[in-house]
């Protein structure tokens, strides 16, 4: 190996070093990062469902589910979508254990779906 061919493989080694450092992931699908209520948590009836994601979102393809303990779905009506973010609002919920089943499709076509239980304490 001759000291110039060194020379290109290190300089070489070295800028797809920092390129591999410095380049953010590209994800492609939008992540969940946020929920109100939080999965887990034990709170008083919320009146709404509030999810926040990584990407924005399609609206049209873009659902939220509430479900009480027995699985009936107890939510009525349509998400409301923008940017990505999505909220449903809630009627009075009784004390109980509640499921959240999302479904989204972000605006690059990638779909992606979650659950996530919360108590409704008395």
């Amino acid at each position: 190996m001759t000291p110039a061919t060194s020379i290109f493989k290190r300089v070489a080694c070295a800028a797809a070093l920092w390129a591999a450092a410095t380049t953010t992931p590209a994800f492609g699908h939008a992540h969940l990062s946020k929920s109100t209520p939080a999965a887990g948590a034990t709170v008083s009836p919320p009146t709404e469902i509030v999810l926040s994601f990584t990407e924005p979102l399609e609206p049209a393809f873009s659902t939220i589910e509430l479900r009480d303990s027995m699985g009936k779905r107890i939510d009525a009506g349509k998400a409301q979508v923008k940017d990505d973010v999505m909220r449903l609002s809630l009627k009075p919920l009784p004390a109980g254990r509640y499921t959240v089943n999302w479904r989204v499709l972000s605006v690059d076509t990638h779909k992606s779906q979650g659950n996530f239980a919360f108590t409704v304490k008395p």
